[in-house]
């Protein structure tokens, strides 16, 4: 009977300290809890001092501040075609808020005698390069784009930035948003375009540029949310003619979807021409794929839009 005693005794003991510990635990996690979320308020960015270091206005969306610099400068030919800043050629950086010190987060346009100096000052700025690609192939000359990333305060960061900036004017000899944009032809049957692809876009020196955004993921870098306006996006530029049209752009993705849509856009006679990454602390995993298709515009669209359909971007209207 004693032993009987005892053994309850035990049991009683050890329920008794289970009960503590998992109070203890779910106490731990409500505190953790309360902690994320405190860590997931965003703090305000700074804008005026952005504008000031840049000397520029820039553009504002949703307390994010993002400067671009069309690369006017380069006469880049692909396939017969002029590709101009609105095709994808531009540098940018776009800074946001996060729970901590600003986030900044871009792309800078190199040529070959740019890029050794320019990842050098990234460096030396203490900003961190993420992604080294190509957008095109066959083009004369040849560009590539470089993703650079960092964290800090607006002042310091801005300062970073343009240190970047000024080198590729330092290197070329001019600011290369100083020279005279292009314009090149389209009589592009764009109607056509939004029916088939179920967005519409503008229309920019003869470019038409579709962006299509990713609400369906709630992407995140440093743990402060990467939107649309940072180039979280899908998009399509647009030029020529109904018979001969030239589609550049870029998809964005989620790991399962990289294969369905590159296998959508090589049998529909469009050429994928990079699968990269641009960040390297985001969550989901996201790939970027960039594509150039050259042929009649209703062939192209429709063969865009079967990649579109391989992804969470639902069919509607803009």
């Amino acid at each position: 009977m004693k032993k009987v005693c005892i053994y309850l005794i035990v049991v009683t003991s050890l329920i008794a300290f289970g009960c503590e510990q998992s109070t203890k635990k779910n106490d731990s996690k409500e505190s953790t809890g309360k902690l994320l979320e405190n860590n997931d308020e965003l703090k305000e960015l700074d804008i005026e001092s952005l504008k000031s270091v840049f000397g520029m206005e820039g553009k504002e969306k949703d307390g994010q501040f993002k400067v671009t610099v069309p690369q006017n400068d380069l006469n880049v030919m692909v396939d017969g075609f002029k590709i101009i800043p609105p095709m994808g050629l531009g540098s940018w950086a776009a800074f946001a808020p996060t729970s901590g010190k600003p986030m900044v987060m871009g792309d800078i346009v190199v040529t070959e005698k740019d890029l050794k100096p320019v990842q050098q000052e990234i460096i030396k700025q203490g900003l961190t390069i993420t992604a080294i690609h190509n957008h095109f192939v066959r083009n004369e000359p040849d560009v590539m784009y470089m993703h650079i990333g960092g964290m800090g305060d607006e002042k310091k960061l801005a300062k970073s930035v343009k240190a970047v900036f000024d080198k590729v004017t330092e290197i070329r000899g001019a600011n290369p948003s100083s020279a005279t944009i292009s314009t090149v032809q389209n009589t592009l049957d764009t109607k056509l375009i939004d029916s088939i692809l179920g967005y519409s876009g503008t229309m920019n020196k003869g470019v038409y540029k579709i962006t299509i955004g990713r609400p369906d993921v709630n992407l995140k870098e440093h743990g402060a949310p990467v939107s649309t306006f940072l180039g979280f996006n899908t998009w399509a530029s647009w030029q020529g003619t109904n018979e001969k049209a030239a589609v550049a752009g870029d998809f964005t993705m989620l790991a399962d979807e990289v294969a369905p849509v590159i296998k959508a856009l090589i049998e529909n006679d469009i050429e994928v021409v990079a699968l990269h990454n641009h960040m390297v602390h985001e969550n989901p995993r996201i790939f970027f794929l960039h594509y150039w298709g050259v042929g009649p515009v209703e062939k192209l669209a429709k063969g865009l839009r079967e990649a579109l359909d391989k992804t969470g971007v639902k069919n509607e209207k803009m």
